[in-house]
């Protein structure tokens, strides 16, 4: 039997790649486009991951087809300009992922304890 201490919905909710949290964690800051988010992502990872433009469009497709982002509307709408920016469903999925690494973080943290006493 599984036990999630978590909101009603966290039962459906599967692990997001750490590629795709990233997208979604850039987005909750602002809109950006592709090269902003290329950018971002790794400053925001410290250097350690540095998407490829394939990898980046192949998860704003699939992120754009769940609606957890959206286009974002400006003037220059070619695919390097096109901005996205996180809908409330992504910020929701966002949330649960945060919530289920803290989870982990508290219970791998007590083992720790608990092992070392």
């Amino acid at each position: 039997m599984r036990h999630v201490d978590a909101q009603p919905d966290a039962e459906d909710h599967k692990p997001l790649t750490e590629p795709v949290l990233l997208i979604l964690v850039s987005l909750a800051a602002k809109p950006r486009h592709g090269y902003a988010l290329i950018k971002d992502i790794e400053k925001l990872s410290h250097g350690r991951v540095r998407l490829s433009t394939g990898t980046l469009y192949g998860a704003l497709r699939r992120l754009l087809e769940e609606r957890w982002i959206d286009r974002f509307d400006q003037d220059d709408t070619s695919r390097e300009k096109q901005a996205y920016r996180l809908t409330r469903v992504g910020a929701r999925q966002m949330q649960l992922e945060l919530d289920r690494m803290k989870q982990l973080t508290r219970s791998a943290a007590a083992r720790l304890r608990a092992r070392e006493a």
